[in-house]
């Protein structure tokens, strides 16, 4: 099944499914190179044909240049999976001002394994989202949980992802009038998954079962959306409870991010 999930992954997530609300891509070699909302540059690609160090460096070089040429773009992730052959790459990374961050696991389970009833305590309420303003709070909730200073813009190019594809769903867990838990469905388009992003929730209601059942809730949504695989990147915190829904540690991901002097 682990090898199954991952030949799905690479077969079906990669490249133009990364980059399709890419303001911009340009593909050099093996590399798409993309700019999301004319300031976040991205780095992402299938494999590297089998390139040795010495042209792997090379990519990055051209990746470099690529992005300095666009002076709008603040910064770049370059996205490295653990499971690819890339020898050299860290290195090469490191050596041109790249800046790992935490590592996530690249998580995948059947969506239908996911849709299980959880019971949550009374006064919560799970649903989807259907105005701005809840939206908004949920983000509010997500940016003091992840420190996340760019909270509002990131809930800004969310809102504007759901008025122009009605499959983004984002999902909510709310008692008291107040978001508690939160996360987003998105089918992508042309494959059997869909990801799950966003997860939070407020650490006064954590293990209560809330974010075991948001997930259940979010997998009935995309099942009814026609969707075979749930996909998320996940941190060291959510990985368990992930797991205890459901899905399947295939690899991991490691963002590399570098800032133009």
């Amino acid at each position: 099944m682990h090898h199954r999930f991952l030949e799905a992954y690479d077969a079906q997530l990669r490249t133009t499914p990364e980059t399709v609300h890419a303001s911009s891509v340009s593909v050099q070699g093996p590399l798409h190179l993309a700019v999301f909302g004319g300031t976040q540059g991205f780095v992402t690609y299938a494999d590297l044909g089998g390139a040795d160090a010495d042209a792997i460096g090379d990519l990055v070089d051209e990746a470099v240049a690529h992005f300095q040429r666009m002076p709008a773009v603040t910064s770049v992730e370059w996205k490295t999976r653990a499971h690819d052959v890339a020898p050299g790459l860290h290195d090469a990374l490191i050596a041109r001002g790249f800046i790992p961050e935490d590592a996530e696991s690249i998580m995948i389970g059947e969506a239908e394994l996911l849709a299980q009833h959880v019971d949550v305590p009374d006064g919560v309420d799970i649903r989807r989202a259907t105005t701005e303003d809840e939206v908004i709070s949920a983000g509010r909730m997500q940016g003091r949980i992840f420190d996340d200073a760019e909270w509002r813009r990131r809930v800004d190019e969310v809102i504007e992802r759901m008025h122009a594809d009605e499959s983004v769903e984002f999902w909510i867990a709310v008692a008291d009038g107040a978001v508690v838990s939160a996360g987003r469905l998105e089918p992508v388009a042309g494959t059997e998954f869909a990801g799950l992003w966003g997860g939070a929730t407020d650490p006064a209601w954590r293990g209560r079962g809330i974010y075991r059942a948001l997930t259940a809730q979010r997998a009935n949504a995309a099942i009814r959306r026609g969707v075979r695989y749930l996909q998320s990147d996940s941190t060291e915190f959510s990985r368990p409870i992930l797991e205890r829904s459901g899905l399947i540690r295939v690899s991991s991901t490691t963002p590399y991010v570098w800032a133009p002097a």
